[in-house]
């Protein structure tokens, strides 16, 4: 199993797809990297040689911002936008959808699977 960027990646999927296991990276920034590297984007993560692995570990470490880095970068911003007090920023503080979203249905991701209306959270009759 190799590891980049602190990631192991599953070794049967095509490498083109277990990079995208890496947070930060996306199919059409995989198929970048391996185009730089010169990889087949055929193969399958555990027929990659050593040196295949390092050149894609290299190109990684250089041009992009992965994993805690840029997990740190996003909660930075998200830190500054509620310290500021913008609209965007109440909305995170709130956790209510931020980009323009509904909130009279389907917020459910934001404010967890709470159903609010009137027979959800009934008790059930208890057998006599």
């Amino acid at each position: 199993m190799a590891r980049i960027a602190g990631i192991n990646i599953p070794d049967k999927k095509k490498i083109s797809v277990a990079l995208t296991y890496i947070y930060g990276i996306g199919h059409p920034a995989a198929d970048k990297i391996l185009d730089t590297a010169k990889v087949s984007k055929k193969k399958r993560a555990s027929e990659l040689s050593v040196q295949e692995i390092n050149r894609i570990r290299g190109i990684i470490e250089k041009q992009y911002m992965v994993e805690g880095v840029l997990r740190r970068k996003v909660l930075l911003h998200i830190k500054r936008l509620k310290d500021i007090g913008t609209y965007r920023g109440m909305r995170h503080i709130k956790n209510l959808p931020v980009r323009g979203q509904r909130t009279k249905t389907n917020s459910r991701t934001r404010h967890g699977n709470v159903r609010r209306t009137m027979g959800s959270g009934k008790r059930k009759m208890e057998k006599k």
